[in-house]
């Protein structure tokens, strides 16, 4: 489906299940497509809810644009599909960057539109310094915005289901990502600070973290749910950072455990 913003650029997003059912909206973290939580969906569908899935801007098959590459503009994108799709109160759930515009949406409008909110794999704060040594990889101070320019590496720790990953390769054939165009946002992603948000949230936040990540300290889950008021958190053995695609089956439980109780 196509949905076109405020500023006039195209997104593509797939909307499922019963439209009365509790929504969950998704987002995939940076350069990432949204058929990375094909397994998620289809579990949260099967178990009543209904998911809306949204390819962000410049990544899966969304519009490439050189506009608004900020996390604000982002999250005013979930925003604007949550108010067109007349979502009430949906579960918010994101990985990597996916997370952090969800925490943008919450800066900007606060969190009493929301039910709750599901990290995966994000740290709410990328640049490690003294008061936060949880970044992204080696990235801090001394090296911004420069490291941001070198190749990541491997996201994964475990392999992921040969279905899935061909059909993200495809779709990589189809729809290239352009990181060079998406660069200006990556540095604005990595210089936010989230934790006066988590600080600030009265819905609750369950954030599930892959112990084998290659980005972040698994620790920081622990850290970054204590800081909310209602904050839970969950630790994926041999998982990387796409723990939804690498542990299905083991996130997926965690996620419904938690998404039922609240």
């Amino acid at each position: 489906m196509k949905f076109y913003t405020s500023d006039n650029v195209e997104l593509d997003y797939d909307d499922e299940g019963e439209k009365d059912a509790q929504p969950v909206m998704i987002l995939t973290g940076i350069g990432g497509y949204k058929e990375i939580w094909t397994l998620t969906v289809q579990k949260l569908v099967q178990n009543g809810f209904r998911v809306v899935n949204v390819d962000a801007r410049n990544q899966g098959m969304s519009e490439r644009t050189s506009k608004d590459e900020r996390m604000s503009r982002h999250a005013m994108d979930l925003y604007e599909i949550k108010q067109a799709l007349n979502l009430k109160r949906p579960i918010l759930l994101g990985n990597s960057m996916g997370a952090a515009t969800m925490f943008a949406y919450v800066s900007l409008f606060t969190d009493k539109g929301i039910k709750a909110i599901v990290d995966v794999d994000q740290s709410p704060k990328m640049i490690a310094d003294q008061s936060w040594p949880y970044g992204f990889k080696a990235l801090d101070w001394s090296n911004f915005p420069e490291f941001l320019k070198q190749p990541f590496g491997r996201s994964t720790y475990n392999k992921i289901n040969d279905d899935l990953y061909n059909k993200i390769q495809a779709l990589k054939q189809e729809y290239p990502y352009d990181a060079d165009l998406n660069y200006p946002l990556l540095v604005d992603h990595a210089f936010q600070d989230w934790r006066d948000v988590l600080n600030d949230l009265t819905v609750p936040l369950m954030i599930i973290a892959g112990r084998k990540s290659p980005f972040f300290d698994y620790h920081f889950a622990k850290v970054a749910a204590a800081m909310a008021k209602n904050g839970h958190y969950q630790i994926v053995d041999d998982a990387g950072h796409i723990i939804m695609a690498e542990q299905p089956a083991v996130f997926n439980k965690i996620l419904l455990d938690f998404v039922k109780k609240i």
